[in-house]
């Protein structure tokens, strides 16, 4: 059994360990597995290197550490100082053996660019295994680490993490059955925003071929703004803002900043359309343009893109993560100028939506802010440029908190994984999943199984006069026209790098 469970890769002998979550014949999972060297040290703030090679056999049966990181809402990482330094790794679920050529899904975790590891509970890749994907999971620098603007040092060190994984992911995989030429890279919420710039960076390019993005954020920054949010995080870290003064610093006390910084960085700096201080830095060597700009032209036509959002998105947030509060008009109209909605558009969201309270409709307009209509506009620009996109929505409402959360961020997340009893399905779901749940899920996999085999979601994509969206609930619909009252109101508006 034990050489059933070792794979021989061009990286090294690698034993991994049958996942004990399978329903359906042997998934085995390989856990830990470096794609590069410890960022740490020397390489602090540095490009990726590439791993050391392995001697004999290395053990893979155990989560790697994660990357420097604080705690956020649900499922955090659980980092602590002591947790060692090894984190640019990744994790393999495969069902089928060397030579099948299975489709590959590369997954990217979210977590506001500040949180996150890909050996959370809720994306065990199991399941999707089992659908016949060969499933890998990847660490990324994430916070300061990974995003922040360190002069002298490479911006988006955490995209270049990710571009390292697939490099890794086209050199090995065929060791796990997977093949190389047909890689799909996945991704929610800040996953999804590195999926969009992927897209757009030229050294991602050939590394995949088809690209999911559920609830995707446009928030980007030029590099000045990221200079603004660095020069505030060396003011409360009491060093100047360079390389080797930061690279001194231990990385717990870069993350302890991290909440001061957040409620600081504001004036020139502020990140009013986001929930935290780091997003992809547009503008230098590494993403030279904002990902709709290069979509935009046609040069990442050739691929294929499923994407979408959740109907309630940013109730998570405002039932769990802040106490939003609209006390009149005026502060409604105060907050909306802030993401830069202006008085004629919240009226015409109030005409849109004449039912919601003054709180409800800004939690309503946030959501489309954040994630909602960023999406729309990846997949028609993406469409216009000869690309196919499919669109879908979430409208499945999570029972938890007596049903306030409704179809908030992150619900799709243990759906699209089959992981309904993890600790974030567990939640959404308040811990008794239903028929019409898992039956869900069910779907939600097929679609991305069959979307990274062949391209097909299955339903029709985007075309030049029409954007079908399939809506998933309890029972699914679809809509030849996307049916969103509220589309017509952020046309023209802008929505790139700030």
């Amino acid at each position: 059994m034990d050489a059933e469970l070792t794979v021989e890769t061009p990286s090294g002998r690698l034993r991994g360990t049958p996942s004990p979550h399978a329903r359906t014949g042997t998934v085995v999972v390989h856990r830990g597995i470096p794609y590069a060297q410890a960022p740490f040290g020397e390489r602090r703030f540095a490009a990726p290197a590439p791993p050391v090679p392995v001697d004999g056999v290395r053990d893979c049966t155990a989560p790697g550490p994660p990357a420097p990181q604080g705690e956020l809402l649900i499922g955090a990482a659980g980092w602590t100082p002591e947790t060692p330094r090894e984190c640019l790794v990744l994790n393999v679920w495969s069902s089928v053996r060397a030579g099948e050529n299975a489709p590959v899904l590369v997954w990217i975790h979210g977590g506001a660019y500040l949180v996150g590891s890909a050996s959370e509970p809720t994306y065990d890749g199991t399941r999707l295994a089992e659908t016949g994907l060969v499933v890998v999971g990847i660490n990324y620098r994430v916070g300061f680490e990974g995003f922040a603007h360190v002069p002298g040092r490479p911006d988006n060190r955490g995209l270049l993490d990710q571009i390292a994984a697939l490099r890794w992911v086209h050199e090995n995989i065929a060791s796990f059955g997977g093949d190389p030429g047909n890689v799909t890279v996945a991704g929610e919420s800040a996953g999804a925003g590195s999926v969009a710039a992927l897209m757009a960076m030229p050294d991602a390019r050939g590394l995949f071929h088809r690209a999911i993005a559920h609830s995707p954020p446009g928030d980007m920054v030029l590099t000045d703004t990221a200079r603004l949010v660095s020069e505030r995080f060396a003011e409360v870290l009491g060093v100047p803002l360079e390389a080797e003064a930061l690279a001194a610093l231990p990385p717990e006390k870069i993350v302890a900043a991290t909440d001061e910084v957040l409620t600081r960085t504001d004036s020139q700096g502020r990140r009013s359309r986001s929930l935290t201080c780091f997003a992809p830095v547009i503008g230098g060597p590494e993403l030279p343009e904002a990902p709709l700009d290069v979509i935009a032209r046609g040069d990442v036509s050739g691929i294929d893109l499923l994407t979408g959002h959740n109907v309630h998105e940013y109730r998570l947030f405002s039932e769990l993560a802040q106490d939003v509060r609209v006390a009149d008009e005026e502060a409604l109209l105060r907050k909306c100028d802030r993401i830069g909605l202006g008085a004629g558009e919240v009226a015409a969201y109030r005409e849109a939506r004449p039912d919601l309270s003054l709180r409800d409709l800004y939690v309503s307009i946030m959501g489309d802010a954040l994630f909602g209509e960023f999406t729309l506009r990846l997949a028609e620009t993406h469409a216009a440029a000869g690309g196919r996109a499919h669109v879908f929505r979430l409208a499945l409402e999570s029972p938890a908190l007596g049903g306030r959360l409704g179809a908030c961020h992150a619900l799709d997340l243990p759906l699209a994984f089959g992981t309904l009893e993890s600790d974030l399905g567990a939640f959404l779901f308040d811990g008794a999943p239903t028929g019409a749940h898992r039956s869900l899920s069910r779907r939600i996999m097929g679609a991305w199984h069959d979307f990274a085999a062949g391209g097909d979601a299955g339903w029709s994509p985007v075309s030049a006069g029409a954007t079908p969206v399939k809506v998933w609930g309890e029972v699914d619909e679809l809509y030849a026209q996307d049916p969103s009252p509220v589309r017509h109101i952020w046309r023209g508006l802008p929505m790139g790098p700030k």
